[in-house]
């Protein structure tokens, strides 16, 4: 046999690399540029495909919650409403309450004024309490000592005509069952000695009594004709300060 053959430079030359098959072995696949592009574009679209699609549900989603929260706030202005008609009715309400209130007051404090209005009238019609006001000073004098209880009654019942509310003579109190008697001269009231000359104080309407005093033929003529005098000074303020026995004054 032959040995192995030599190149030109006299170095031993490559065998070729020969399988025990016989047969060459076959080299890896390479990776063709193609298909990477194509995975790489196929990534991208499924990419973009998937964000597409969330946006598309969170946009579904907030519309959802905005006609959601649309319908709660009709509903809440609603109640609101209905509420606010319920406050204003039942403000309506206590006004009108209040103002019953007041006018049943109201009343209640006129009828309590008036029933005090009408215990002091009888107070002073009964003598139990002084009067003020406006009215007469009438100075009566008897130098002669000749007017008579007769003469000093009719002064008073035309005074009383006349609308004295309240009375006195010498410092007793004249009401309704006052009476005068004695002697000219020793005259008394209501079992109460007065002497002349009798200061009669009375409270009423100044010019009504003493028109009435001095009617024609009336009183002031009769103590006239008896020796007297009779004077008479309108006051706009009397004080009747005499009170019935037992009243407490």
């Amino acid at each position: 046999m032959s040995g192995p053959a030599n190149d030109e430079d006299g170095g031993t030359a490559a065998e070729p690399d020969v399988s025990t098959s016989g047969r060459d072995v076959a080299a890896p696949p390479r990776k063709r540029p193609g298909r990477t592009v194509s995975a790489v574009a196929t990534g991208a679209l499924a990419l973009a495909l998937g964000f597409g699609l969330t946006v598309q549900i969170r946009n579904t989603g907030d519309t959802a919650a905005v006609g959601q929260r649309e319908e709660d706030l009709v509903r809440i202005l609603d109640d609101l409403n209905a509420q606010e008609e319920q406050l204003r009715e039942q403000i309506a309400s206590r006004r009108q309450s209040l103002e019953e209130l007041g006018s049943g007051q109201d009343q209640s404090a006129r009828a309590l004024e008036e029933a005090q209005q009408r215990a002091e009238a009888i107070a002073v019609l009964n003598g139990t309490v002084p009067a003020r006001g406006p009215g007469l000073r009438v100075t009566i004098k008897d130098p002669e000592k000749a007017v008579t209880a007769a003469i000093l009654l009719d002064a008073i019942q035309e005074l009383r005509g006349a609308g004295a509310e309240a009375m006195q003579v010498d410092g007793v109190r004249i009401v309704v069952s006052s009476f005068v008697e004695g002697d000219p001269g020793e005259l008394s009231v209501d079992g109460r000695p007065i002497t002349a000359p009798y200061e009669l104080r009375v409270i009423g309407p100044p010019a009504d009594l003493s028109v009435a005093l001095n009617v024609s033929g009336g009183v002031l003529a009769d103590v006239a004709r008896y020796g007297g005098s009779t004077a008479v000074d309108q006051d706009d303020d009397v004080l009747v300060d005499a009170t019935v026995p037992g009243s407490g004054d």
